[in-house]
């Protein structure tokens, strides 16, 4: 699976537990214990919302904090359908993953930037489910290839603050508990 094709297939893994939702279930804790199933799901619409920025060339600083705070406002799934087709159009424009975007880091290859953002959508996908209790089963094509891609770099991610130190998997572990593992989850 190509960057591209992967980004999109861990945005829709994500989007179909954003679409399961409850009104009863935006408090409802989730695998990241400082984020409920709201404060999750801000943090993705708020990613969503730099990446066509990010992708156009724009700085840390020319973006400012205009995505800071609340950015569900009073309809929080038509903000993460809005933003996340904002995204995905960023992502489509021709020569998007050639470049370089500035991030937390410094200054990377968009296409590493599109792997990172690939596996934030992976993984909290696979959160948003624990935190609304839906299906956790991400597409197994996507996790063999995040794994595969990730797995060399994860370390030089650990100063960066991407995700939590990986875990231990028990020996025989499926591909998936081997990918949520290495992104710090259990």
């Amino acid at each position: 699976m190509q960057l591209l094709a992967a980004h999109r297939t861990a945005m829709a893994e994500f989007d179909a537990r954003v679409q399961r939702i409850e009104a009863d279930q935006w408090d409802n804790p989730t695998p990241c214990s400082e984020w409920n199933v709201r404060d999750l799901l801000n943090h993705l619409v708020g990613e969503q919302l730099w990446a066509p920025w990010l992708l156009d060339g724009a700085t840390l600083d020319e973006v400012g904090d205009r995505f800071d705070g609340d950015v569900l406002g009073n309809d929080p799934i038509k903000a993460w359908t809005r933003a996340a087709d904002a995204a995905r159009r960023a992502w489509d424009a021709p020569g998007a993953t050639s470049g370089e975007v500035h991030v937390t880091g410094g200054v990377i290859p968009a296409e590493d930037y599109g792997w990172q953002m690939t596996a934030d959508l992976a993984v909290h996908a696979w959160d948003l489910a624990r935190g609304i209790g839906a299906d956790e089963q991400l597409n197994p094509e996507l996790v063999a290839d995040l794994y595969t891609v990730l797995a060399p770099q994860v370390s030089a991610w650990q100063d960066l603050g991407i995700f939590a130190p990986p875990r231990d998997v028990p020996l025989g572990a499926d591909q998936q508990t081997r990918l949520l593992a290495l992104l710090g989850r259990a």
